[in-house]
């Protein structure tokens, strides 16, 4: 099963949960924030599409 390592959003109200929530203060710091966590966490980067990138440990 996989496990949500990280969150990275631009929504600080609209992200909850156990997992470490990163907050971006625009789409492009979005992408380099989350592109930076899914190379130092080895995890897969999933784009949500509403301004949530979720990062995912399928190992």
């Amino acid at each position: 099963m996989a496990d949500i390592v990280a969150v990275v959003s631009v929504h600080p109200d609209e992200v909850k949960g156990g997992a470490p929530i990163f907050i971006a203060p625009d789409a492009r710091k979005l992408e380099e924030i989350a592109f930076l966590l899914e190379k130092i966490l080895d995890a897969s980067a999933h784009d949500l599409k509403n301004g949530t990138i979720i990062l995912v440990d399928h190992h």
